[in-house]
């Protein structure tokens, strides 16, 4: 646990922070890979029960509507378009225009991971993979408001991509084994691994494609969330969850070094939401969620249409995977501009963005 202080002075930066910052954005495109964390309408309409287009999701966005996003407000990509100073927020693949492509997309899916069957229980999701195809259907548009793929591909070197998954690997997946095999055919270890290895070729594939600017998000504490307190009936976090958790983190780390050496025209970057999160908890009723939650499928959802905690700024999670309006809005905070050193590996998404931009060489 951090000192208060180090807390309430994250608070203070982070409050004080306007909305949206004036002026032109930093960087001239913003593209979003990932699962639930970042979805903000993709699913809404898949065939799913993993989608957050009713009441009480939204309930602090804008008009105070549910919009896809699986919080009260705005998610971490929503508040990361404002630090980098964007005037609106990066629309979701499913919707999106081909006037605002040029300024970036958001693939993000609810119960997506990087292998294409989590998540599969719960109905149709787009996998990473499958973002990726997404993403190869978007520089084609791109290449026809530019001219071709090589100016195309130029654009996207400028860009910001941040991807962030794997969440639903371990609880819509390994952590289900009556479920899914995962859990039956690999250790830990070996689990993390097999993750590592097929995430490195869809990271190589963004890079072939034009990425240049890359930031990639760590899991948090999958063993502290909510859900996984009330399936181990224990208040306080499943170690055991955790340890598998940090073992796919640690390797993530390493795989940037080594992104980082094999394409020295590109720069990753490894967000830690694991350490992030840690000091998140003190601020927060962090051991049970804000809205009340379901008991069937969508098991861990928001009730429909059921009101939610009044004290929405005191809670860390909305439902019982999901982190609040105000948890998202430190931990982009801490994403964007680090507090420790521990909280991005080699330099947060305020330092990406500055790097030298690279030209594609077609």
């Amino acid at each position: 646990m951090a000192c208060y202080g180090k807390i309430f002075a994250t608070i203070f930066v982070v409050l004080n922070l306007k909305t949206f910052v004036e002026g032109a954005p930093q960087v001239p495109c913003y593209f979003i890979f990932g699962d639930s964390l970042l979805d903000n309408g993709n699913n809404n309409d898949l065939n799913t029960t993993a989608k957050a287009n009713y009441p009480p999701y939204g309930v602090d966005f804008k008009d105070g509507r549910p919009t896809g996003r699986f919080t009260n407000g705005r998610n971490t990509a929503d508040f990361l378009a404002e630090y980098l100073g964007f005037d609106h927020y990066i629309p979701p693949y499913a919707s999106v225009k081909d006037s605002e492509i040029l300024e970036g997309v958001n693939y993000a899916s609810g119960s997506a991971g990087i292998r294409n069957d989590s998540g599969s229980h719960l109905g149709d999701r787009i996998y990473l993979g499958k973002q990726l195809e997404n993403h190869q259907a978007t520089i084609s548009r791109i290449a026809n408001l530019v001219g071709n793929t090589t100016s195309a591909k130029k654009h996207l070197n400028k860009c910001l991509f941040i991807v962030g998954i794997g969440s639903n690997d371990y609880i819509n997946n390994y952590l289900m084994p009556e479920i899914y095999p995962s859990s039956h055919l690999y250790t830990p270890s070996q689990y993390a691994t097999a993750l590592i290895d097929q995430y490195s070729q869809h990271l190589r594939t963004l890079y072939e494609d034009g990425a240049r600017k890359v930031a990639l998000f760590g899991l948090g504490q999958i063993g502290c969330i909510p859900a996984e307190l009330q399936k181990h009936d224990t208040r306080r976090c499943v170690s055991s969850t955790n340890n598998a958790i940090q073992l796919f983190n640690s390797k993530l780390k390493s795989l940037v070094d080594d992104l980082n050496t094999h394409f020295p025209d590109a720069k990753f970057t490894y967000i830690n939401m694991y350490s992030i999160s840690s000091i998140i908890d003190p601020l927060s009723v962090f051991n049970r969620p804000c809205c009340n939650v379901l008991e069937t499928m969508p098991e861990g959802q928001c009730v429909p249409g059921e009101t939610p905690c009044f004290l929405r700024g005191i809670y860390l999670f909305y439902d019982n995977f999901h982190p609040t309006e105000i948890a998202n809005r430190i931990a982009t905070n801490r994403a964007y501009n680090a507090l420790l050193p521990s909280d991005a590996y080699p330099m947060d998404i305020h330092h990406l963005i500055r790097t030298n931009n690279v030209v594609y060489d077609e």
